[in-house]
């Protein structure tokens, strides 16, 4: 059960963050790659930021933006009754962070590879922006799309340094799997943290095997 627990966290924190991370990445990935605008590369550095990043360094930086010292801290918890520090929520909001690169990347590239001639089309025949988007465009640029989505979602997973900073390591709450291994190995718990690494390759092998997948399906 305990060896379980961990994972089982780690697969809800990784299901919660790749949602969040990949409506705020294809969102940002279909307006930088449409709009041109003064410091644009500004702008896309700065979103990519994270994923070179020491992911203690994100956590630490999260740490001070959601503590209860800070304005948002304060805010948030006061009036929307959310708290980041030590808690689920945490865990989740760092491993979105640290999967949103991914997710935009992928987006970024899709929508600037989609044949730009037959979104012009869907206009020409009446069809509004909204209709171009979710008829011509989303499934055209869906394969990649998804295939940055289950990146995001295999790095939410196996998510250590900035989950540590913000949200701790309380067992059956903030303790995701990574935590978990390497707790096990600080206590000389080599079975459990054998255990749990098994796990979390087999998960991580499923995705990865499912994104090489749909970029062949994309290519093809």
């Amino acid at each position: 059960m305990m060896v379980w627990e961990p994972l089982w966290l780690s697969v809800r924190v990784a299901v919660a963050a790749s949602f969040f991370a990949s409506v705020c990445g294809i969102g940002l990935g279909r307006l930088m790659a449409r709009r041109r605008f003064v410091g644009a590369s500004v702008v896309d550095t700065l979103l990519l930021l994270p994923m070179v990043l020491p992911p203690s360094v994100v956590g630490f930086f999260l740490l001070v933006v959601f503590s209860k010292n800070s304005w948002l801290g304060v805010a948030l918890e006061k009036y929307l009754g959310i708290s980041f520090l030590f808690h689920l929520e945490g865990a989740v909001l760092a491993a979105a962070v640290i999967a949103f690169p991914l997710v935009y990347q992928a987006a970024k590239s899709a929508f600037e590879q989609t044949d730009k001639d037959l979104e012009n089309v869907a206009r020409s025949d009446g069809a509004n922006e909204w209709q171009v988007f979710w008829q011509v465009t989303m499934p055209l640029a869906w394969p990649t799309l998804l295939a940055g989505m289950l990146l995001g979602f295999a790095r939410s997973l196996g998510e250590f340094g900035a989950t540590l900073m913000i949200a701790g390591n309380i067992p059956g709450q903030t303790q995701t799997a990574p935590i978990a291994v390497y707790f096990a190995m600080e206590a000389g718990n080599t079975e459990m943290a054998w255990m749990i690494s098994i796990g979390l390759v087999i998960l991580s092998y499923a995705c990865v095997g499912l994104h090489r997948l749909l970029i062949h399906k994309r290519e093809s």
